[in-house]
């Protein structure tokens, strides 16, 4: 079974955000051996500081995706085939870095075999959250040749 860890800057705050990501790990156990970090965010826009404490928790084996809006589009089957391969053909753990509202320092990009956009826009990170966990369920919902709403 994969392993996945989603390592995010900031804790939710909001019921709402807390409740949707709580489905979607729900739904994810099924597939994976999901873990997901909560590092603290820094309140100013030095984000060295958030960078170490991100580095900290990656392990040296890992298989490293940072989510950026500078990175490469993809769509779903892309994304899928992305997260096959890295659990098939790494057999590594997977580690999804979600920066702060700071972004992310190039020391962390600079860790990652992979830097993925899910769109141009930004958006906030508990919001980010809760579409990167929707996104990986739906790619194991691919790898597994099973019916996912579109």
């Amino acid at each position: 079974m994969a392993k996945i860890t989603v390592l995010c800057v900031g804790r939710l705050k909001e019921t709402y955000w807390t409740n949707a990501c709580a489905e979607y790990e729900k739904r994810l156990r099924r597939y994976c051996d999901l873990q997901i970090i909560e590092i603290k965010e820094s309140f100013s826009d030095d984000v060295i500081e958030e960078s170490k404490r991100l580095l900290k928790k990656i392990p040296d084996h890992a298989f490293v995706v940072v989510c950026d809006v500078a990175g490469a589009a993809q769509d779903s089957l892309q994304w899928a085939a992305m997260v096959q391969e890295a659990t098939e053909q790494n057999g590594k753990e997977i580690v999804f870095v979600i920066g702060g509202s700071n972004g992310i320092d190039p020391s962390v990009v600079s860790r990652a075999q992979e830097r993925v956009s899910f769109s141009k826009m930004t958006f906030p990170h508990q919001l980010f959250r809760v579409v990167l966990l929707e996104q990986l369920y739906r790619a194991f919902k691919i790898m597994k040749n099973e019916k996912y709403h579109k």
